[in-house]
Formats: C-alpha cells, sequence, structure tokens
C-alpha cells in the first residue's frame, strides 16, 4: 500500500491508520498466494478466449431475437462457449433461470421421478435448497422433490469437515439416482469442498454404480482454480450467472451444463416436454453473457484475494475464520464468527457503506422468503443480489457468522475488508493491537 494511497485514504474517507496498518501485514503475508492466484487467472483466461475462437463468436451474436426465440443463433453461440470452457457435451444458459437454486431444483426435477432416491454428500444443502427439498415442509410450499415422491438422505461432512467416502458408500442404496454435493460454504462452518475432494466422490459412485448421476452446485466455485469439475466426470453442474461466470455484467440467470441425455431431460423440466431447449428468449442478454464470461477470470481473481485478505485480517484479530487464512480456495467465500449479532449486523452495514450503490441504506435483518432465520444482506450492487460484486450477508442465528464475498476489483474488495474494520474498530466493538 503506497503513501499516496493511504494518505487518500485517511483524508479522504477517515480510515484509521492503524486500520490500515493491520491491514498492510495482513497483505503482506499474502503476497505468494496472490501470484498463486495470478496464474490460476491466466490459465482460466485463456481458457475462455480459446472457447470464444473456436465457437466463432461475432457481433450477430449479440442480435436481439423475440417471441419464441426459435433458432437464435446468439443463445446457442452461448451455449456452446459454456460447453466448450466446462468441457461438458451440452449446456443451457438462460436469463429465465432465476438463481442458482432455479438452475438446481430444475436439475433435480429434471432428472429424478418418483421413488428415485437424492443423495445429499456434504451435509444439510443451503437454506433455500432445502425448502426445494422439502426438508422443512409445513404445508406452506407445494410442489418439492417430497411432494413428488423422490427419496430423499443425506451423508454428514466427516470430523475433518470433508466428504465421507466410506458413509457415503454405505449409504447408496439401489433407490439412488442422483448424487449431489454442494461445493461451497453456503451458510455451514466449513471450508468449500475442495476440487481433490469432489473428485474423490465422483471416481467412488462412478465405481460403485455408472448408472447414478453425480450432480454438483458449482455456485461460487467457477474459475476458482484451473479446472473445473466437469473435467473429471462429474454428469451435470449447476450455477448462477450473478455470482462468478456472470462477472458483474450479466442482468440475470443460470447455468446447467452437463451429458447431453440429462441435459435435454432438464430442458424439458426448464419448458415443456416436447419443446425443451428449442424455445426462450435471451431478450437481448447475450452480449452482457459473453462478455461477463469473458471477464470473470479476473473478477474472480479480484474476489479471492478479498476473501483470503478478509481471512488474514480477521484471524490476526483473534476471530475464527473459515476456511482457515492461509488454505487453499475452492470458493470465493470467507466466513467470519462474530458471536455476536449487534458486531454480525454492523460488519455488514459496513460493507454496504463500502458500495457504489445504495451505500447511504443501511441494511438490517429481515425474512428473506426461503431461509429459517432473519437474513442481514448487504448487497449495494449494479445488478441486485449479485454475490460476485462486493457484498456479505448473514443468517441471524448463533453463533453469529457473516459471510464475505466478491468485488469486481480487488481494490474494491480490499477497501470492503477496510471499511468492516474501521467500523468496528470506531464503534469499539473490536481492538487493534499495535
Amino acid at each position: 500500500m503506497n503513501n499516496t494511497y493511504r494518505n487518500y485514504l485517511i483524508n479522504e474517507f477517515h480510515i484509521a491508520p492503524e486500520v490500515l496498518d493491520t491491514v498492510e501485514a495482513a497483505e503482506a503475508k499474502l503476497a505468494d498466494r496472490f501470484a498463486e492466484l495470478d496464474d490460476i487467472c491466466a490459465v482460466c483466461q485463456m481458457k475462455v478466449l480459446r472457447a470464444f475462437q473456436e465457437n466463432h463468436i461475432n457481433a450477430t451474436h449479440f442480435d436481439w431475437s423475440t417471441g419464441y426465440g426459435y433458432d437464435d443463433p446468439g443463445r446457442a453461440a452461448v451455449e456452446r462457449v459454456y460447453s466448450s470452457i466446462f468441457n461438458t457435451e451440452a449446456a443451457l444458459v438462460r436469463p429465465n433461470i432465476v438463481n442458482g437454486t432455479h438452475a438446481i431444483a430444475t436439475t433435480l426435477f429434471g432428472i429424478l421421478k418418483p421413488g428415485d432416491e437424492l443423495l445429499e454428500v456434504t451435509g444439510s444443502p443451503y437454506d433455500t435448497l432445502e425448502t426445494v427439498i422439502g426438508k422443512y415442509s409445513d404445508g406452506t410450499f407445494n410442489g418439492t422433490l417430497l411432494d413428488y415422491g423422490i427419496l430423499y438422505n443425506e451423508v454428514s461432512l466427516d470430523d475433518d469437515l470433508d466428504v465421507d467416502l466410506d458413509a457415503i458408500r454405505a449409504a447408496i442404496t439401489d433407490k439412488t439416482r442422483v448424487v449431489a454435493m454442494q461445493r461451497s460454504t453456503g451458510y455451514d462452518w466449513r471450508p468449500a469442498i475442495s476440487i481433490d475432494s469432489i473428485r474423490k466422490v465422483t471416481e467412488m459412485v462412478h465405481e460403485t454404480d455408472p448408472s447414478i448421476i453425480v450432480m454438483l452446485d458449482n455456485c461460487y466455485g467457477e474459475f476458482v482454480d484451473t479446472i473445473e469439475p466437469t473435467d473429471f466426470g462429474v454428469d451435470v453442474m449447476a450455477g448462477s450467472l450473478i455470482k462468478n461466470p456472470g462477472g458483474g455484467i450479466a442482468l440475470s440467470g443460470g447455468y446447467i451444463v452437463g451429458r447431453e441425455d440429462l441435459i435435454e431431460k432438464i430442458s424439458y423440466r426448464l419448458t415443456c416436454p416436447g419443446i425443451g431447449a428449442e424455445c426462450g428468449l435471451t431478450y437481448g442478454q447475450n452480449r452482457h453473457v459473453l462478455q461477463g464470461m469473458f471477464l470473470a477470470p479476473k473478477v474472480v481473481n479480484a474476489a479471492v484475494k478479498g476473501a483470503m485478505l478478509a481471512g488474514v485480517v480477521y484471524d490476526s484479530l483473534g476471530f475464527e475464520v473459515m476456511p482457515p487464512a492461509m488454505a487453499p480456495r475452492s470458493d470465493i467465500i470467507q466466513a467470519i464468527k462474530f458471536l455476536d449479532p449487534d458486531r454480525t449486523v454492523a460488519f455488514c452495514q459496513a460493507i454496504q457503506a463500502a458500495s457504489p450503490v445504495d451505500a447511504y441504506v443501511s441494511p438490517v435483518p429481515w425474512d428473506m422468503p426461503g431461509y429459517q432465520d432473519q437474513v442481514v444482506m448487504a448487497a449495494g450492487a449494479f445488478v441486485q443480489g449479485s454475490s460476485i460484486e462486493l457484498s456479505a450477508d448473514a443468517p441471524l442465528r448463533e453463533p453469529y457468522i457473516a459471510y464475505f464475498q466478491g468485488g469486481l476489483t480487488y481494490e474494491h474488495s480490499r477497501y470492503g475488508v477496510i471499511k468492516s474494520l474501521d467500523t468496528l474498530y470506531k464503534k469499539g466493538m473490536l481492538n487493534i493491537q499495535d
């Protein structure tokens, strides 16, 4: 952090000098790790560039279609690019997939039938997916997997917070149709599932029963490594365009990539049997989706660096963080255990105050649809709800954990860390030691 930048933050943003000292010390520890992340980014950028070039992307792919969207060359081009990048036979990339949960739900409803079992092997899934499954249904929500006679079971992580291969093998039955994994932390206190662990589960399941489909929720994981889970045999994978692969440019949407036969079945769920992927207007969003994908490796690089900085900073001040401060990363999320609701809310409010949009707004906990607890969410983003942009959220339940992610540039993600630390310090909610 050079003196010009440091003095600008002190004089113009009124940041306490001791806060900047803490952040500078953390950045010094991370220099080698940041260089490794830059190498990953460079490989991913070339992978994306090659996919654009091999699929002959041109200006006609940015044009509008209307009506049913028949023969939309831009939509087809987008889906070819996604297939190339993720090394799959087929893809669905659509703006009418409303979020990551919708992409995952569409996948599950497309490939599961009554009497089939969904086996979740990374512990309890994210809150909104539990609603899709129907785990806590009290009659409020209709049309869940359990409503349709689909069976459900889950396998907890082991004592090291990693996949338990023996327990997974023992849980597989002749009813098991899909073995599902959630890569990201979600609202659990665990690291993201590593590429190596995803590979081990995939290989074990396919060796046990090749007919079982391995499905992955890849939200927050794209471009964190040089390889993607579909490179080594994950059968189908889903995610959100307002997370990593949208690069902060895509306005909405989700993607599903995988085996061609599975994508066809899933497309029938997205629209209807007999029509599938043939229809679906893209509303002029193809350029945003493609440009966002082109920028995504660099944006993800910035977000991962920001998450690591947050981890090292708060670890140095005595807070528990997950993943551990210097640990390898498999998603862009940094969890910080605050053990106090006021401190948790203040942290999220500071992230909002560091945002370019709605910085003057102070978020408060509220009853978000699909969640079991009130959630406080900082999301001052150009695209509403975009968690590849600087953001933070926290369910208001013990032990009061906040989840920090995103940043379209490292400079902005770093300022989010600085602003949060400065806010908590000036409120007397933490001490900074010399």
